[in-house]
């Protein structure tokens, strides 16, 4: 069995299971209110790097410039 990632207690498998990866439904709603409260981040690239690459705005053909 693997151990829970809130609670470290071991969690049955999915078969048995429906809160897995969790060991129970409380530890698996614990999780999302860390996602809701945004304890948890996905990493991405920094602010400035992802400005270098954005282009450049441009306007198409068939639109006025304002």
């Amino acid at each position: 069995m693997s151990p829970c990632p809130i609670c470290r207690r071991p969690a049955a498998p999915r078969t048995e299971n429906k809160a897995f990866p969790f060991c129970s439904a409380r530890c698996k709603l614990v999780d999302l209110g860390k996602w809701l409260d945004e304890q948890y981040r996905v990493s991405g690239p920094n602010a400035s790097d992802a400005d270098d690459e954005l282009p450049s705005a441009q306007t198409h053909p068939d639109q006025e410039k304002v």
